[in-house]
């Protein structure tokens, strides 16, 4: 089972999950990285470009989800460094740094607190996020073409292109592709059909919406919408 809630730290997701049976998961891309904890460890997930496929299997996981942008200047590690990987947090941060983490994380009432307190005082730590970064999520969320997203932002293509890489973990038109299929696959599971679904979200027509849908979740939106 699949629980999540606000977490104390602002714009983030604290999250924990149960699987009900044997058989893979899906993840699919939303821009965003979590840290995760599961069995004791702590790891990092990276931005997704793709649908990931858990193993699947027992074990109860909890987990924190940093909003776009947010995560690399907490955890110290640019985006795309990560991007469509899980790794150990020990992979990142010296042995004994993240063993601190991950007592505290143990030691707490549940998981979930524990990782929505250590989120927290990392945020506390590293100072407030950079402003252009929600300026540029938001643009592009709002179906903004990219060019006139770095003119409006005046820092340039090329400039918003590194930006995106480090914060986000890939260019911005790959974000904004990944921030369209999460506003389509919304309106799709709160009922409306796919072709006005298309519109909406600026697909050129239903079949457009399939495709992209398919190549970044792997798998048709009606399988998606029915829980596969």
């Amino acid at each position: 089972m699949y629980a999540e809630r606000a977490s104390r730290l602002s714009g983030a997701v604290v999250w924990t999950n149960t699987p009900s049976g044997p058989g893979p998961g899906r993840v699919l891309p939303d821009g965003c990285m979590d840290l995760l904890w599961y069995d004791g460890r702590l790891l990092v997930a990276g931005p997704d470009t793709r649908a990931h496929v858990t193993e699947g299997g027992a074990g109860a996981w909890a987990g924190v989800r940093f909003c776009p942008g947010t995560a690399p200047a907490l955890l110290g590690v640019p985006a795309d460094a990560l991007r469509d990987r899980r790794v150990e947090l020990t992979d990142l941060w010296p042995t004994a740094r993240a063993r601190r983490l991950a007592a505290r994380v143990n030691a707490a009432a549940d998981p979930a607190t524990g990782l929505d307190e250590a989120a927290l005082a990392r945020s506390a730590e590293a100072g407030p996020p950079d402003p252009l970064l929600a300026r540029v999520v938001a643009a592009l969320d709002a179906g903004r073409p990219v060019a006139a997203t770095a003119d409006a932002l005046g820092i340039g293509a090329r400039r918003l292109h590194r930006r995106s890489l480090a914060a986000f973990g890939y260019g911005p038109k790959t974000l904004a592709r990944v921030l369209r299929l999460q506003r389509a696959l919304a309106l799709a599971r709160n009922g409306t059909p796919l072709a006005e679904t298309a519109a909406r979200t600026g697909y050129a027509d239903q079949a457009h919406l399939t495709r992209e849908v398919r190549e970044l979740a792997g798998a048709a939106p009606g399988e998606l919408l029915r829980g596969g």
